[in-house]
């Protein structure tokens, strides 16, 4: 059960504060991925400000109906949101772990030692922390035997308990059958006037029993306001780099964002400040410098992708040399051997085995067959105002510095463009294709020309 009802109001946004993102995804996803890591078979999550929008993202990240939505239409505290989050559960008789959709740096295995315990003592467990500033969190109450009695919200706590170290992270895992009893006891008479979900400790210690597993104050960390979302991703970027070393070199891991979705191969180099985002892939042996940013990206094994360069839905081949300042849009794919050099710009097109576009080149809805050579300044014009057309460039041709090619054309095998030309028919094979206005040259002009200027001169005098 996911507890993500309330507003955020610290957030000061217009967005519900578990709908934004950290490393690129929701925070209310982090929750979801945790309960189903730990293999639950049901995952509720209830919700209240922005309830279509929220819902709406669980459905797009991970299947319609896979997290089923209760609605909190008035914030009345934890409790009363546990007791609403029960009610698709009235036929479940085993454990319930309650999360919150603002706590995204629960590790798996600590859930998981808290789920082990709930099953070992058939009682009520929970997180606990010991921290140095306990102010706002609710204290654990011990008896004389170190059994948790109970648990008392900050402001509700008397002067000695105010110095208790030991702080409820508000992490549990119960019997449903007793969660639902314990709940439909709350009472809202507290500093607070709301349904206190601490409240069902000191009935389980009556009870049940109660057990504790210790976590991290890092771990129960919540995300209320931007710096601690921003303070918060940092941690996860690190968490994530650190095993990524394990195998791969980072050249300076504090200025890298990499997020959980991506995968780096053995032996693979990050520069500085490096972005890695979605789906990318970076392949064996490649290295990627500094400043680059790819989004939904494959680098194959031993390509080097050179300062600066940014990439989205890109496929790039083994062994290829990109950038720097390059820029490959979605549609992307270089086969092997690639080279694609500064300024060069793609969308939609294919290079293939060898071929280079090394120059201040733009290739949108293009073909490019192997051991092709794009000069500097190139561009296929493939938008006529009305619908993007096709260029074909085969095997073996040369394309001319300074050259357009107007789609849809094609540019056979083994064909040469010169320099300067506008293409707008096919190129056979092996011909040479040129369009140029004829050079005309004028003798004595540079001599009159200074002689003018040098008259304007003495004239202004």
């Amino acid at each position: 059960m996911i507890l993500a009802a309330g507003k955020g109001t610290r957030m000061n946004s217009a967005q519900n504060k578990v709908l934004h993102t950290l490393l690129g995804v929701p925070l209310v996803a982090y929750p979801v991925e945790s309960a189903r890591g730990l293999g639950a078979t049901t995952i509720v999550a209830v919700l209240g400000h922005q309830i279509e929008e929220v819902a709406k993202t669980l459905d797009e990240r991970f299947g319609p109906g896979c997290v089923t939505v209760v609605e909190q239409k008035v914030q009345k505290g934890t409790g009363h949101a546990v007791r609403l989050g029960l009610a698709p559960l009235a036929d479940f008789d085993g454990l319930v772990v309650i999360l919150y959709g603002d706590v995204p740096l629960l590790r798996t295995e600590t859930l998981a030692a808290l789920v082990a315990q709930a099953k070992r003592s058939g009682g009520l467990a929970m997180l606990t922390s010991v921290v140095r500033d306990p102010t706002g969190y609710g204290r654990i109450v011990r008896d004389d035997a170190g059994k948790i009695v109970d648990v008392v919200e900050h402001k509700d706590t008397n002067h000695a308990q105010r110095r208790i170290a030991e702080v409820n992270a508000g992490i549990y895992a119960a019997p449903a059958e007793f969660l639902r009893k314990a709940t439909a006891k709350l009472s809202a008479r507290n500093a607070q006037a709301e349904y206190y979900l601490t409240d069902i400790v000191a009935q389980a210690a009556a009870t049940i029993g109660v057990d504790s597993v210790d976590v991290s104050a890092e771990e129960m960390s919540g995300v209320n306001d931007r710096e601690q979302l921003v303070a918060a991703e940092r941690i996860l970027a690190g968490r994530i780099v650190a095993e990524h070393m394990k195998h791969a070199t980072f050249r300076a891991p504090a200025d890298v964002v990499v997020e959980a979705s991506v995968t780096i191969e053995a032996d693979a180099e990050i520069g500085r400040n490096v972005v890695l985002r979605g789906r990318t892939k970076i392949g064996a042996g490649a290295r990627i410098d500094d400043g680059s940013i790819l989004t939904d990206t494959v680098v194959g094994n031993g390509t080097h992708v050179l300062p600066y360069c940014v990439a989205s839905d890109a496929t790039i081949g083994d062994n290829n040399k990109i950038g720097p300042f390059a820029h490959l849009r979605p549609g992307t794919v270089l086969g092997s051997d690639v080279h694609v050099g500064n300024f060069v710009e793609t969308k939609k097109t294919r290079l293939g085995r060898g071929s280079k576009a090394n120059h201040l080149t733009y290739l949108g809805d293009t073909i490019v067959g192997e051991k092709v050579n794009v000069g500097a300044g190139t561009i296929t014009c493939n938008y006529n105002g009305f619908e993007k057309r096709q260029t074909i460039i085969e095997d073996g041709a040369f394309i001319g510095s300074d050259t357009q090619l107007v789609a849809p054309v094609r540019v056979g095998k083994r064909a040469v463009v010169a320099a300067g030309a506008t293409i707008t028919e096919d190129v056979r094979d092996g011909a040479l294709a040129i369009s140029r206005v004829p050079c005309k040259q004028v003798d004595g002009y540079a001599d009159r020309l200074a002689e003018r200027y040098v008259g304007m001169k003495k004239a202004t005098r």
